[in-house]
């Protein structure tokens, strides 16, 4: 393959639950702001959003389910905010990493950690140790996460792997070294709270991902809604660059074809 071609990693079988379902957990302050609380208050209300979702994902057979918890633009945020989001992150995950090791659940971090404390830091790594052979549901939280800075890095570490190379890299090499090298791309891309856009998250990823946007605010975010999104991705045709009828004759051979919107 020419080092310049396009292509996605792969082209997944047709199946009527996504494989790896990704999400921007967008609309806490909203939350809270439409019901006079301070915006923390929604932050707090959306953990127990991400508790039933990952449930919800265990009971409808996902595989891989990444959760955009902290943009590298948040530190944008007021420093009082940005304070207590670090504060629940480590509450949280210090009460409920017991709860996913004991339900299968293999947990990551993806993202620039440089700008965390070495305590949560030591968290995280331990987490990810003690949930190392897991395999029921593949949960990742992307924090202090970018796209942008997700592929640079795979550059860099490319140019370090191949001092000196000429003949440039190919699209294989780079997927690699992305933070999320070892899941496949997302599915289904879901994002809450009302905003149409993927904000610098999984930029390489997403590149043939089917995408929801719902005006449910995360706090409010259930598994009704996630069947929503996922009766949304049924009706998708993803073709991947072929034609319906390429599809068609695929289905006639034995698998089955995608769904037609």
């Amino acid at each position: 393959m020419s080092p310049f071609s396009s292509s996605t990693r792969e082209i997944p079988a047709v199946s009527g639950v996504p494989r790896h379902v990704a999400i921007i957990m967008d609309g806490n302050g909203r939350w809270a702001k439409q019901r006079l609380m301070p915006r923390v208050a929604g932050h707090s209300r959306g953990v127990e959003s991400v508790r039933n979702t990952i449930a919800a994902s265990i009971d409808r057979g996902i595989q891989f389910l990444t959760l955009f918890a902290f943009s590298s633009e948040n530190w944008r945020r007021p420093a009082d905010e940005v304070s207590f989001l670090m504060q629940l992150f480590v509450r949280s995950l210090r009460k409920e990493i017991a709860r996913m090791h004991a339900n299968g659940i293999r947990f990551r971090v993806i993202g620039d950690l440089s700008r965390f404390d070495s305590s949560l830091i030591e968290l995280i790594t331990e987490s990810e140790e003690l949930t190392a052979n897991n395999q029921r549901l593949q949960l990742t939280v992307a924090a202090n996460y970018g796209g942008r800075w997700d592929i640079l890095q795979a550059v860099e570490r490319l140019v370090q792997d191949f001092p000196g190379r000429q003949e440039g890299f190919t699209e294989d090499e780079v997927a690699q070294r992305l933070s999320m090298a070892f899941a496949p791309e997302p599915d289904l891309f879901i994002r809450t709270g009302g905003e149409k856009r993927i904000s610098n998250f999984l930029l390489w990823q997403l590149a043939y991902t089917e995408l929801h946007f719902t005006d449910i605010l995360w706090p409010d975010f259930d598994s009704n809604a996630l069947d929503t999104a996922i009766a949304s991705y049924r009706l998708r045709e993803r073709r991947f660059g072929r034609t319906s009828e390429q599809l068609t004759a695929v289905g006639s051979a034995g698998i089955p074809p995608a769904p037609h919107a």
